[in-house]
C-alpha cells in the first residue's frame, strides 16, 4: 500500500513538474551535462586537458579541435569537459554539505527557541555581516587555494543563508499537532526533529539547495578567475576564463565557451528549482 501511494505521488510529481515547460528544458540541460561530466574519461582522455602542443596554440574551433585551443596549444573540448566535473563537485558537495549543516543547526534554533536559539542566530548574525564572497576569499586566502579548501570555503558562505531558512521553516513545523503527539508518547527531541520536523519541511529546503548549486557553481567560478580557486593545469571553467583575458580579441572563443557552460548550467539549476517550486508548492495544487 505504501509502495502504491509513493507511485501515485511521484506520478503526480511529474506531472505537475511536466506543465513547466522552462523546467524541463532546465532538466534536459543539466542530464546532459551531468552525463558529460560522468562520461568525461570516455569522450576524450584526461591527457588532452593538459597535453600542451605548441604548433596548436590559438587554433580557432575546426574539426579536428572543435572549441579550438587555448594558448598552451591545449585543447579546449577535453578542458571543458573534463572542466565539468571540477564545477559540479563543488556545486554539489558545497550544496549538500551547507544543507547538512544548516539543516542541524536551523532545526535546533527553531525546535528548541530560547537561549539555543538566540546563540545560533547572533552567531549566524556574525556571518551574514560579511558578504559570501568575501566570507570565501578569507577562508581561502587563510587555508590555502587547492580544492579542498575551496570546498569548504564555499560551505561556509553558503552556511548562514541555509540556517535561516531552515529555522523559519522549522518554527512553523514544530507547532503542528504531530509534533505535540510524539512528544506526548515520550518521543525524544533527536527523533522529533529528524523523523517528524525535517521530513515535513524539506519542500522549501530541497528547491533552496537546487538554486543553491547553481551560486556555489558561480562563486566557485569567481574565485577561480583571480586565482584563488583550482590551480592549473587541472581544467576548471573559472581559471579558463581568467586566462582567456589576455586573449579576448584575439581568440574570443577562449571566454565565450567557458561563459556560456557556466552560464548553462547555472540556469539549468535555477530553472529546475522553479520547476520545483511549482511542483512541490500545495497552494499551486490544481
Amino acid at each position: 500500500m505504501n509502495k502504491r501511494r509513493k507511485h501515485a505521488q511521484l506520478a503526480e510529481f511529474w506531472r505537475r513538474y511536466r506543465k513547466n515547460r522552462t523546467a524541463v528544458l532546465g532538466l534536459c540541460i543539466l542530464v546532459v551535462i551531468v552525463l558529460m561530466a560522468i562520461f568525461a574519461d570516455v569522450i576524450v582522455p584526461y591527457s588532452k586537458c593538459i597535453e600542451q602542443v605548441g604548433s596548436d596554440r590559438l587554433q580557432a574551433p575546426s574539426a579536428t579541435h572543435f572549441f579550438g585551443t587555448d594558448e598552451f596549444g591545449r585543447d579546449m573540448f577535453a578542458r571543458i569537459v573534463h572542466g565539468s566535473r571540477f564545477s559540479l563537485l563543488i556545486g554539489l558537495a558545497t550544496s549538500l554539505m551547507a544543507l547538512v549543516i544548516g539543516a542541524i543547526l536551523g532545526a535546533c534554533a527553531g525546535y528548541f527557541g530560547g537561549v539555543v536559539d538566540n546563540a545560533i542566530s547572533r552567531v549566524i548574525d556574525v556571518f551574514m555581516c560579511v558578504p559570501p564572497i568575501l566570507l570565501s576569499l578569507a577562508v581561502v586566502a587563510a587555508l590555502g587555494t587547492n580544492l579542498r579548501n575551496l570546498i569548504i570555503a564555499i560551505t561556509i558562505s553558503c552556511v548562514p543563508g541555509n540556517v535561516r531558512l531552515i529555522r523559519s521553516v522549522v518554527l512553523t513545523t514544530a507547532e503542528q499537532d504531530y509534533v505535540e503527539a510524539a512528544k506526548s508518547y515520550g518521543t525524544s527531541n533527536a527523533r522529533i526533529i529528524f523523523r517528524y520536523v525535517l521530513p515535513n519541511a524539506m519542500g522549501p529546503i530541497i528547491v533552496n539547495t537546487t538554486m543553491s548549486i547553481s551560486d556555489m557553481m558561480l562563486s566557485a567560478a569567481g574565485l577561480s578567475f583571480i586565482g584563488m580557486g583550482i590551480q592549473p593545469p587541472a581544467p576548471e571553467w573559472g581559471s579558463m576564463l581568467s586566462n582567456a583575458q589576455t586573449y579576448l580579441f584575439a581568440a574570443p572563443y577562449m571566454l565565450l565557451i567557458p561563459g556560456m557552460f557556466i552560464l548553462m548550467t547555472s540556469l539549468a539549476f535555477n530553472l529546475v528549482g522553479d520547476g520545483l517550486t511549482d511542483s512541490l508548492d500545495p497552494k499551486l495544487k490544481d
